[in-house]
């Protein structure tokens, strides 16, 4: 009986501090909690010590941020509240507004600027490159730490043939733009694709680039990649692969998986599937030790009534888990023990896109910069309460506890 007041006591002693903790506002971590804080420096922290050394040792965390809306904060408060109170430590732009690029001067941020569609014909001329170097990147430097130019977005899923033939020469002038202002080093030329470019992707092992464009497009492109030491980089959804039947598949959840003959491997997410897709197709072409780059992924909130798992929860769940298994080392069946670097699709919703409502909700924070939904990507040292409701009721179980051992 004493020996049952004395672990009582400590429940008690532990319940009741824990609680004033909470009622003080002051963070503790709980990781993979559903509803209370994230310490996401311990999860950095821990792949420090675990994945010292190697070229993926540690990925890094970006995130894609859009304008496309009329509600947006400044640059200069989002450029400030990125730096300060969250993980995300790399930033793409869908153009080279010189507003944004000022703000994240000085924050330590390492930023992706993007040359728009319509240029890319332009960008073939050297002088015009230059010219859009000397406004778009020279201004900016050192203050804001500028590390990659994009050249357009998913080019080749426009069938523009004026573009897409114009691609990779626009990729190359504008890299020998970078190579005459002694740039080259520090910022890298690459162009972001959907999975459209694939023909065939399931199962991973026999995945090639779509014909045509393998030998005529990508090919080439994935040479200046490798000669110029940049990344390919790809726009992977598993959202658009989703459907009520393979749900838990795409979102990371306890699942059966999926089997690839070829290789006898196990495929337990999407996610996973589509990149060594990705690898396979550019193994075909001799360029599998090319990086590969996670540009866009992400998951909406909000969708129109047909759609399955569009809601907060299911899109916290899916970044969630996505945060975690990028950074976690373990890498995919085809590329074991590697990270990749990631942006999150999108720091805000952007009430102006056109198309269907998820369009216009895979924002993760609200214009004043409060989370949409919980996701890993607060610093240790900011609370995160999504759910307010949650955190009353967990705090409102703990005192009854705290109340109920005083009684043991």
């Amino acid at each position: 009986m004493e020996q049952t007041h004395v672990v009582a006591s400590r429940l008690n002693a532990t319940l009741v501090v824990v609680a004033l903790v909470l009622i003080q506002g002051k963070p503790i971590t709980l990781i993979n909690s559903p509803c209370c804080y994230f310490n996401f420096d311990l999860i950095h922290h821990h792949l420090l010590v675990n994945h010292p050394t190697g070229a993926h040792a540690i990925a890094n965390i970006g995130v894609n941020y859009g304008t496309v809306a009329n509600n947006l904060p400044p640059p200069s408060k989002v450029a400030k509240f990125l730096s300060k109170s969250t993980i995300i430590n790399r930033v793409r732009l869908f153009d080279a507004n010189p507003e944004i690029l000022h703000a994240f001067g000085n924050t330590g941020i390492e930023v992706t600027i993007t040359v728009p569609n319509d240029q890319i014909p332009d960008i073939t001329n050297l002088t015009f490159a230059q010219q859009w170097v000397k406004t778009n990147v020279q201004p900016f430097l050192p203050a804001t730490k500028l590390i990659r130019i994009l050249v357009g977005n998913e080019v080749l899923s426009t069938a523009n043939k004026l573009l897409i033939s114009n691609l990779v020469p626009a990729m190359q002038t504008l890299h020998v733009a970078l190579v005459t202002a002694s740039l080259d080093n520090n910022v890298k030329v690459s162009s972001p694709h959907s999975l459209g470019i694939l023909s065939n992707s399931s199962p991973p092992s026999t995945a090639k680039f779509r014909q045509g464009y393998d030998t005529h497009v990508i090919k080439p492109m994935l040479s200046f990649l490798k000669d110029s030491n940049a990344p390919f980089m790809v726009n992977p959804y598993p959202f658009f692969g989703s459907s009520a039947s393979n749900l838990d598949y795409a979102l990371f959840r306890t699942n059966s998986g999926v089997f690839d003959d070829n290789t006898k491997l196990r495929y337990t997410n999407m996610l996973d599937a589509q990149l060594d897709a990705v690898y396979s197709a550019m193994k075909v072409l001799g360029f599998e030790d090319v990086e590969i780059v996670i540009a866009e992924t992400g998951w909406p909130s909000a969708g129109d009534p047909p759609q399955v798992g569009v809601d907060p929860m299911t899109a916290s769940e899916y970044n969630g888990n996505l945060i975690r298994h990028v950074t976690s080392g373990a890498g995919t069946p085809l590329m074991p023990n590697r990270t990749f670097d990631t942006y999150v699709f999108a720091l805000f919703d952007e009430n102006l896109k056109p198309g269907p409502t998820c369009e216009r909700n895979f924002g993760l924070f609200w214009p004043n910069m409060s989370l949409v939904y919980d996701v890993p990507i607060m610093r240790n040292n900011v609370a995160v309460v999504a759910n307010r409701h949650c955190y009353k009721g967990f705090l409102s179980i703990m005192l009854v506890f705290a109340f109920i051992c005083t009684w043991l």
